[in-house]
This record gives C-alpha cells, sequence and structure tokens, in this order.
C-alpha cells in the first residue's frame, strides 16, 4: 500500500526507514514498511542511499501531526519526479531564460559603497563563469534590459541540459531563490556554498536594511530565502 501526503494529518505510522528498491532501481522510503509515494502517486524512487536516510529521518522527527513543510528535501525529490521530470523541457527554458536577465547582470549606478559590495561578490561569479562554463555575460548598470550574444546563451542551455532531473531540480530551486542561474550553476558546482549564494542573491536587500533599518516582511522574506537555500546545499550533499 502506497503512502502519500500532501497536507497536514494526525502522525499514521511509527517509524520511517529507507530500503533498496526491489527492482535495483534506486532506493524508497518505507512507512511502517509501506512504500511512500510521490503526492502524484509515482514511485518515490531515489538516486542515493544518503538522499533516502535523510527523508526518512524528515518522516521520523514529524510528530502527532505531519507538517510536510518541515520536510524540505522530500519536497525537493517529490518535486524533481512529479513537476520536473514531466516538465523538464519547459523547465530547460525556463532556466536558460534566467541568463537573460540573471541578477549579476545589473549593477547599482550608485552610491559608490554598494557598487563596490556588488562587483566584489558578484563579478567573480560572471568571470568564473566566462572561464570555466564558456558564458559570458554582458553587464549594465540600472535596470533597463541588456542583449545577451545568443553563444553564451547556448553554451548556458548547454550546461543546464546536462543535468538529471534531481539535480535540475536543485538549480531550479537556487535560480529561482536567488535571481540567478549563475549563483545556481555555482552552487551545483561547488565553486560556493548555500550560505555564499544567499549572501551574493540578497546582497541588495542586506544594504538596504543596513542603510534604512530592517523591515519585518523583508526579514521574514530574507529567513525564508535562506532556508530555500541551504535545503537546496544539503539536498545536492545528498545526491553525491
Amino acid at each position: 500500500m502506497a503512502v502519500m501526503v500532501t497536507q497536514s494529518i494526525k502522525r499514521f505510522y511509527k517509524k520511517a526507514d529507507a530500503a533498496a528498491d526491489e527492482s535495483g532501481a534506486g532506493w524508497c522510503v518505507l512507512l511502517d514498511g509501506r512504500a511512500v509515494k510521490t503526492p502524484a502517486k509515482a514511485d518515490f524512487l531515489l538516486p542515493t542511499e544518503v538522499l533516502a536516510h535523510e527523508i526518512a529521518a524528515e518522516w521520523d522527527s514529524q510528530g502527532e501531526k505531519i507538517q510536510p513543510a518541515t520536510m524540505p528535501i522530500m519536497q525537493l525529490a517529490a518535486t524533481a519526479i512529479d513537476r520536473v521530470r514531466p516538465n523538464r523541457s519547459a523547465v530547460i527554458a525556463e532556466l536558460t531564460g534566467y541568463g537573460r536577465s540573471d541578477l549579476l547582470c545589473y549593477r547599482a549606478p550608485y552610491p559608490e559603497d554598494l557598487i563596490e559590495r556588488q562587483a566584489k561578490a558578484w563579478q567573480p561569479l560572471l568571470d568564473w563563469s566566462k572561464n570555466d562554463l564558456g558564458v559570458a555575460l554582458n553587464v549594465t548598470e540600472g535596470v533597463m534590459p541588456i542583449t545577451q550574444e545568443d553563444q553564451s546563451l547556448l553554451r548556458l542551455q548547454d550546461h543546464v541540459e546536462a543535468f538529471d532531473d534531481y539535480y535540475l531540480t536543485a538549480l531550479h530551486s537556487v535560480t529561482t531563490v536567488s535571481g540567478s542561474v549563475i549563483i545556481g550553476l555555482a552552487v551545483i558546482n561547488k565553486q560556493i556554498d548555500a550560505e555564499a549564494a544567499f549572501e551574493a542573491a540578497q546582497l541588495d536587500d542586506e544594504y538596504s536594511m543596513e542603510k534604512w533599518g530592517d523591515d519585518a516582511e523583508a526579514k521574514a522574506r530574507l529567513d525564508r530565502h535562506r532556508a530555500e537555500l541551504l535545503a537546496a546545499g544539503r539536498y545536492l550533499e545528498l545526491l553525491g
């Protein structure tokens, strides 16, 4: 009997565990011996043992009620199967599109200390992208759209297409939270960790809060983004 949970419900199992799938196709998560399914009722097969055990631990850590929001690794893995796999071409196109409007390419025209801070945090990532990936993106001041070279965007697409569904899910998570596919690629290629990705992505917001004071709504958004990026980073570690 398959087990699926998409909303908060009373805990109905005693023990969560991970085991190799009988078909040899991967690893599965068991609740009292019953295999977990994805929310879309697909087989929840995972590529690594450590990932399966981490997700089993998320299930084990639930209290009297199951809170899916407290299981970020489970959510990422299920997203890979239910949403990325059947929509792979659209996901690749979306991520490649970030190359046209990447956060790192749009710099502040003033003040000087923000200009310097952006250059110090962002330019090394663009340099790495150019030198290691062959993806050279143009930089501008302000927010008016800038044209990127087709060759660079094609190279970017090649890199994105090379990832399997599980890694593509992580790339999508980091990219959409940070606003930068270059930051996403840097995390997956272990050029920076998830904490550094957060610092780079939220540089402008952090600067504004330093100058004008904390805003409760902005602070809550930053905390949420940091949690999402750290979860994606942990998920990548578990993929190996």
